[in-house]
This record gives C-alpha cells, structure tokens and sequence, in this order.
C-alpha cells in the first residue's frame, strides 16, 4: 500500500490539517481498511493516530487507487468537539470499543401488578 497526500492545508479555525490523499493498492488487491490508512497517515503527517480521522476512502472503479479525505486535529478534545460521532466510531479500533462498552446487567423482571378481583353477582 503506497499512500500519497496530494492536497493539505491547516484551518486554524478548528485546529486542524484537511486532507485529501491517494492510496495505491496494487500489493494487497483490495482497499486497504480505514484503520491502516489511518495508521500510515499518522505516519506521514507525524502525528499520533488518535488525532488523525479518516472521513472517506473509495476506490475508483476498474483501478486499484483509492482516494479519500482525512482530518488530522491538534488534540484529541478538539476533534471529539468537531468530527461527529460516526466518523469517530469508524475510527475506533475493535479492541478498544469492546473496552468501552460496559457489560450490560440483567434487566430486573418487571413486578406483576395486582388485578382488581371481579365480584360476581
């Protein structure tokens, strides 16, 4: 997987690199997952992969080069203010989603409410 940035500017308004890349993947015959290329822009950009966000990736059709956009923010807290909620679920590594989830408890079974008894007569 070769991955090339091909467009990057900085947005001070909110704290962050916009980018737009290319990805060859000619080696692995398939698109590589969000997560890799979220690796290896983390690379490239020298930044950590917790601040780096991949909003899309798609392969252009009959080729084997994906292009996509990414955002790459200064803190953790300012992309968790911006990005919404599932871009950074596409962006959580299984593992780590499996850690946040609490065990769910046992519902407690619902208390029978007692039916006014019918008089006959």
């Amino acid at each position: 997987m070769e991955l090339m940035i091909t467009q990057q500017q900085y947005n001070p308004l909110l704290k962050r690199k916009e980018v737009a890349f290319t990805v060859d993947h000619k080696q692995t015959k398939g698109t590589p997952t969000r997560l890799e290329v979220r690796d290896a822009l983390a690379n490239l950009l020298k930044a950590k992969p917790e601040v780096v966000y991949v909003r899309r990736v798609e392969t252009k059709k009959g080729t084997m080069i994906a292009m996509g956009e990414a955002n790459a923010y200064d803190s953790v807290e300012q992309a968790k203010l911006i990005e919404p909620k599932y871009i950074i679920e596409r962006n959580t590594p299984k593992e780590k989603k499996e850690a946040e989830e609490k065990p769910e408890t046992q519902p407690k079974p619902a208390e029978k409410a007692e039916q006014p008894v019918k008089k006959e007569g």
